[in-house]
């Protein structure tokens, strides 16, 4: 789905523009996103499977919720919006953690720039996975792994190719957040 997005300068301040996301995937253009990490008390973390239809990284593992925040869109209200259409769990504001931000380009095509704000929230998983509703236009399929061996996958490089390449820093800074809480 094609939405608006608002605009941020280098630093993630917004600029006061917004465009079509398609328009600033096609520019290169620094936008906001949402990515929350759903964990478990007892040590697991919720991925999901993105869907074989995605322009991005189809049908690698990845956070359990992300999105696009569409242009004026309070952020955290985002990421509650988002946790509701892909997996179907209603959550409020209170809910989330927020564990700050992470900027990421990644160049998919000439015509493809991915830059990207990620504003990286962490929420408590209190309902089984069977409980979850994935949305099956955007997600393949959800996982719930054990903390040690998403760690040992994504920044011990034992299965690097099975995930989006967020890289070791962003990997390393979830498993260390999360296990700072269980």
């Amino acid at each position: 789905m094609d939405e608006y997005v608002d605009i941020l300068d280098e630093q993630g301040n917004p600029t006061g523009q917004s465009c079509l996301k398609s328009e600033a995937h096609r520019k290169g253009l620094l936008h906001p996103t949402i990515h929350v990490w759903l964990y478990t008390k007892d040590g697991r973390v919720l991925i999901q499977q993105r869907g074989k239809h995605k322009d991005t990284h189809p049908l690698l593992w990845d956070v359990s919720v992300a999105g696009h925040v569409s242009a004026g869109e309070n952020i955290p209200l985002a990421a509650v919006r988002e946790v509701e259409e892909e997996v179907g769990l209603s959550i409020t504001v209170n809910d989330l953690e927020s564990i700050g931000t992470f900027k990421a380009v990644h160049k998919i095509s000439e015509n493809f720039i991915d830059a990207e704000l990620h504003h990286i929230f962490l929420c408590e998983l209190k309902v089984p996975l069977s409980a979850l509703i994935k949305q099956d236009s955007e997600v393949d399929d959800l996982a719930l792994i054990p903390l040690f061996q998403f760690a040992e996958e994504t920044w011990g490089l034992a299965n690097v190719a099975k995930y989006v390449p967020h890289g070791p820093t962003y990997y390393k800074t979830i498993v260390k957040e999360i296990k700072s809480r269980i």
